[in-house]
């Protein structure tokens, strides 16, 4: 008997450091992850958030062996000279064929590589209007728009917080998997809050525990770094042995006809059995030339890191090397990576990836509402320090959870509306996004009563405009791409209508918390004033002789309370309910 209850006793204290565990390794990289879980959620239709923000480019998808030959007569007329070239064939995802070359002579402190989009139709160069696109929400969630290497790793610290907070979370609670099916929002508050964050958790409990771990996976050779240095001399070395179809062959510095590439990637996607992933030329026209073939890696969920490539002679077309079958290790290393990635999904698939990450997303957002859900009940409204702590995350809950998907929002309004000619306007679209972040952290904390209202209502609104500008600005509007079958345009504009509905539910839910607080606040000194009058009549009536400690007339229940309130501690609270403080506390935010 003893032995069990101190077992439960056991359990319950590693629970409770568990839940300490739990609280601040959520809260402390919480906004950063909040951001970090958004833009990764919007990464995965990179290709396509690309093609809504250039809707001058309309082409349809080529076959690789095409898309090659293409390739080979621009590059061979416009970088003859050039080190290497690098061709990513059209896809179903990106109909453009996709051209990197590096100039022999970059200007000094340039790597010196340019880049093309080709139509596969014309074989011409298509420019469309200046944007990072998709790639600015890829970027941003494992770089956080910072230098190299310092937003990798404050991005990767951030996943092992985000890991350990998964794993205690699990680990308090012992009823997870049972409260999965109890969501009460009608309770409000810390319960409500408490309900959301379980059934987010839980739903891609999985998925985040994967999404999480495997993103750490990627940053490996930086994050433990020791191994590779012990066996080799430097990165480079490590690269070309592990990653072979990278490898930077030397030239011959004779001149010689490189060979047409398209039959070569007949050969290899007849062997492969699927499709190609990208062509690299080195030394293109020199006698030391060579063409490497890499598999696309949407072919293969264990393909996310090094895919099967073949490497022929550039100029006789003769086999050298290659990998078909990957070993166990880069099965394994492959399939994590890819994981993460999702580059093999298909589109079901990937609307999966999307929304089990959009849950992720507010399972964190949940977290750090809920730590100030739980706090405020508790708050002793005459400690500033407290006070200050809880205005603090509270801001930074609103500017950050309303503001980056304000920021996202604005980040698509941006390219629409700022001319298409404009020099550097990518950088604009970028600095619209963190200046609707920044602007939002601002007015969370200078109107603490209805920030997330009025933030929400703000996202909402962006969110609804987003379609409405698109229609005013290009021609491939809801009215067009919908007859068409353009689901990428039309899934775009439909996605942000249905994320605006939800932000304005989310806002009137937040007005509504913010009255609730002032009509219970009233409600409760009405109820209470009523009761003591009752309580004085009763008295009256009941007791028809004076006590001593009620000289002054009043029956002995209202004599106590008086005399409690004529003390120091609550000098000034004869005329309302203790409880009235606190509830005026809470009218402080307006969480919903």
């Amino acid at each position: 008997m003893k032995a069990g209850k101190v077992k439960a006793q056991g359990e319950e204290g590693l629970r409770q450091s568990m839940s300490w565990l739990h609280t601040w390794a959520g809260l402390i990289f919480g906004w950063v992850l909040f951001a970090m879980f958004l833009t990764g959620s919007l990464a995965f239709f990179r290709p396509e958030i690309t093609r809504w923000m250039q809707p001058e480019i309309q082409v349809q998808q080529a076959p690789a062996v095409q898309s090659v030959q293409i390739a080979q007569r621009y590059l061979e007329e416009h970088a003859p000279d050039a080190k290497r070239w690098f061709i990513t064939p059209s896809s179903s995802r990106e109909p453009l064929i996709l051209l990197l070359y590096q100039v022999p002579k970059p200007k000094p402190g340039e790597r010196g590589f340019v880049r093309v989009k080709l139509d596969p139709a014309t074989g011409q160069a298509v420019q469309g209007r200046e944007t990072r696109g998709g790639e600015f929400f890829y970027r941003f969630h494992f770089e956080l728009e910072t230098a190299f290497p310092w937003g990798r790793w404050l991005a990767s610290i951030a996943g092992m917080f985000m890991l350990v907070a998964i794993i205690s979370g699990i680990i308090t609670h012992k009823k997870i998997f049972t409260d999965f099916f109890t969501f009460r929002p009608k309770k409000g508050g810390q319960r409500a809050w408490m309900d959301g964050h379980n059934v987010l958790s839980v739903l891609g409990l999985p998925f985040h525990l994967m999404i999480t771990f495997s993103g750490l996976v990627l940053f490996m050779v930086m994050l433990m770094p020791a191994g590779i240095k012990a066996v080799y001399e430097n990165p480079r070395q490590y690269t070309d042995d592990v990653f072979k179809s990278f490898k930077v062959t030397p030239p011959r510095n004779e001149p010689a006809p490189l060979v047409q590439l398209a039959p070569l990637v007949e050969q290899a996607q007849r062997e492969w059995q699927g499709r190609l992933g990208r062509v690299t030329v080195n030394n293109p026209g020199d006698a030391g030339a060579t063409v490497t073939l890499v598999r696309a890696a949407a072919d293969g969920v264990s393909y996310g890191l090094m895919a099967p490539w073949q490497r022929f002679d550039g100029v006789t077309g003769k086999f050298i090397e290659g990998q078909g079958e990957l070993g166990a290790t880069a099965r394994t290393a492959g399939t994590i990576t890819g994981l993460h990635l999702g580059l093999f999904a298909e589109p079901l698939l990937r609307w999966f990836y999307f929304l089990v990450s959009l849950a992720g997303t507010g399972m964190v957002g949940t977290g750090l509402v809920l730590w100030i859900a739980k706090r405020r009940q508790k708050a002793r409204p005459q400690d500033a320090r407290e006070a200050f702590s809880l205005r603090l995350v509270d801001g930074l809950n609103a500017g950050t959870i309303a503001g980056v998907v304000l920021g996202v929002a604005v980040f698509f309004l941006a390219n629409r509306l700022i001319p298409t000619d404009m020099p550097g306007r990518q950088l604009w679209e970028s600095r619209a996004f963190f200046t609707a972040w920044a602007l939002s952290l601002i007015y969370a904390f200078l109107f603490q009563r209805r920030k997330w209202q009025d933030l929400l209502a703000a996202a909402a609104a962006a969110l609804a405009l987003v379609p409405v500008v698109n229609a005013l600005t290009t021609s491939r509007h809801l009215g067009v791409s919908l007859p068409e079958g353009d689901w990428v345009m039309a899934g775009f504009d439909l996605t942000c209508l249905a994320s605006a509905a939800l932000f304005f539910w989310m806002s009137r839910k937040a007005a509504r918390a913010r009255h609730a607080p002032a009509k219970r606040a009233s409600k409760g000194t009405h109820n209470a004033s009523r009761g003591h009058a009752k309580g004085a009549a009763q008295g009256q009536a009941d007791t028809p002789a004076k006590s001593p400690a009620s000289a002054s007339g009043a029956p002995e229940p209202v004599a106590a309370f008086a005399a409690k309130s004529s003390s120091p501690a609550v000098a000034g609270a004869a005329d309302k309910p203790v409880a009235v403080s606190a509830v005026a506390y809470e009218t402080q935010g307006d969480t919903p």
